[in-house]
């Protein structure tokens, strides 16, 4: 059996419907910010980047609105933006089953038209559109069918909106009775069950089937390829199909890099994810795979320390414990020792330096030349930064802890190859999450992550983790852009919401959304004419009536 090291990694490539076949340091410790309470590290932070803020210009837009002989509506949208220091872009995600079950076509299609218009004329810079890899490459390797996406970045193309594209190579949902249930490609899930081995597993023997296991990533165990290679050659068709369109319509690409799209491995069960913040839940250590086992071994070897080659810590958790009830997490665990040390390294360092170190690579070279922005997606682990051992983190793949600083690498990674990070939980408070979890820290997590950020110098894309339309939450997405994007030299922020659905579009809820996209323009106001006959200026009032009559 092949065996995997982080201390070794090495690279490799192979990549309207196509079936193609075409060509395919050891962590570097570094010192973390001083550890002191989160108010202080933000009076602090705050201190150090507040700058005085450019002002910008609006979006200029003028639209027009006719109807053809066949009673479709022909729509045309030009956009003149004085771009400005200052300006933050917005973007919207659409919804999951914007394409049909095998993508062969765009889903109502006179809504989405619809839809799009109205945030075009909100000032809305484009709409981030899932790609997924259950669906393209469905039924057979190598035969991929994006007619449905195709659909998507014509229409937005047709409305004077931007796309970027996230390259989802996880699995959606919950499961078969999920309504928005997309797994992975059934020729992967085949192999899976040939070889459990292929999906993660924790110390119960429990399977997590969201991602492949990174420890099979350079094993030729998909029909002769390795999961490396399939994501290359996915990325690269994507690539070759719409050339015409990417670095003009198509700008910016998101790499999937692991369960729900992020950076890290599945340590809470995905029907977890949306309540574990509010809990106890520690995680779970997702390493016993036998690819992930014969790496640990390999790596305790080498290191001369046999005893901890063959299996994870042990006391480190049983997901809903108490962290102080636990061997492993408690404030004077095992995390602190030689042993926690050296397991820690290793399991973060498989996650960056092998997994996410490969990827990167094989993508910056897939895309050079193609003007387009390319990024990846931290996962908001936020739920114990409170404490000194950050369990959450640390089962997710973080070494991040009371002591050590675990973001900085991260974020000096996605900037080797030219990346940008997106993060989530923008819209998150302390004092909410902290009724239900005292140890929980959405604010703090997302701080050290923007100011390793800010520090390597890399753009950001901001995410809210929840879909609501609370002018609360748009103010908490509001002053946590500040914190990042105030000062005369930051790097370019922007916010992807999420998502596009019909509540978006209710007369509130538009109102309070177009708001916000002008309150992130710095802009007092905006304008669009909309021709039926003759020109009428709309304002964000207007806007919100015609965005619930076009949806209704």
């Amino acid at each position: 059996m092949a065996i995997e090291s982080f201390s070794a990694p090495s690279f490799s490539s192979r990549s309207i419907c196509s079936n193609a076949r075409t060509e395919s340091t050891q962590y570097t410790r570094s010192h973390r910010f001083p550890h002191v309470s989160r108010r202080t590290q933000l009076t602090r932070s705050t201190r150090y980047l507040k700058f005085q803020s450019i002002p910008t210009r609006g979006p200029a837009i003028i639209s027009r609105l006719n109807a053809s002989s066949d009673g479709e509506l022909m729509y045309e949208l030009h956009c003149s933006y004085h771009r400005r220091k200052g300006r933050t872009p917005v973007y919207v995600t659409l919804p999951v089953d914007s394409v049909g079950p095998s993508a062969q076509t765009m889903r109502r299609k006179k809504v989405m038209a619809q839809s799009f218009r109205a945030l075009a004329a909100a000032g809305v810079e484009g709409v981030v559109m899932e790609v997924w890899w259950g669906l393209v490459e469905r039924e057979y390797p190598r035969l991929y069918n994006w007619q449905g996406y195709l659909e998507i970045i014509l229409l937005a193309k047709r409305c004077g909106l931007k796309v970027r594209a996230v390259m989802a190579f996880h699995q959606c949902g919950s499961g078969p009775g999920d309504p928005f249930w997309i797994p992975l490609p059934q020729w992967v899930l085949e192999e899976m069950d040939r070889d459990p081995d292929l999906s993660y597993s924790d110390r119960f023997g429990r399977r997590n089937m969201e991602y492949i296991s990174l420890g099979c990533d350079n094993l030729p165990i998909l029909h002769g390829r390795s999961p490396i290679q399939a994501y290359a050659d996915f990325i690269r068709n994507f690539r070759d199909t719409f050339r015409p369109f990417l670095g003009s319509i198509v700008t910016g690409i998101q790499v999937g890099l692991g369960p729900g799209g992020e950076l890290r491995y599945p340590s809470c069960p995905n029907q977890m994810q949306t309540w574990a913040w509010q809990s106890l839940e520690l995680g779970e250590f997702q390493c016993y795979d036998k690819y992930m086992l014969a790496s640990l071994n390999a790596h305790a070897w080498k290191r001369g320390m046999h005893e901890w080659a063959n299996a994870g810590p042990i006391g480190a958790s049983n997901l809903m414990q108490n962290l102080e009830n636990t061997d492993f997490f408690r404030t004077d665990g095992s995390w602190k020792t030689p042993y926690g040390e050296f397991f820690l390294e290793w399991y973060s360092g498989m996650l960056l330096l092998l997994h996410g170190e490969r990827i990167c690579k094989e993508v910056k070279a897939i895309l050079r030349g193609t003007e387009v922005n390319m990024s990846g997606k931290v996962g908001g682990m936020y739920w114990h930064y409170g404490t000194q051992s950050h369990p959450s983190e640390l089962t997710a793949g973080y070494y991040n802890t009371s002591t050590r600083d675990g973001f900085l690498p991260i974020a000096r990674m996605f900037g080797r190859y030219g990346f940008s990070i997106c993060c989530a939980c923008f819209e998150m408070q302390d004092s909410e999450g902290q009724q239900m979890n005292a140890t929980s820290s959405p604010e703090g997590f997302l701080e050290q992550l923007l100011l390793a950020a800010r520090v390597c110098d890399i753009p950001l894309e901001g995410e809210n983790s929840a879909t609501n339309f609370d002018d609360t939450l748009f103010q908490q997405v509001l002053k946590t852009s500040k914190f990042y994007s105030d000062g005369p030299r930051t790097p370019p922020f922007s916010f992807n919401f999420v998502r596009m659905d019909k509540n978006l579009f209710e007369y509130r809820n538009w109102a309070s959304f177009t708001r916000f996209v002008r309150q992130m323009s710095d802009v007092n106001s905006f304008r669009g004419k909309l021709g039926f006959g003759g020109d009428t200026t709309v304002s964000s009032p207007s806007a919100a009536a015609y965005a619930g009559a076009v949806l209704a």
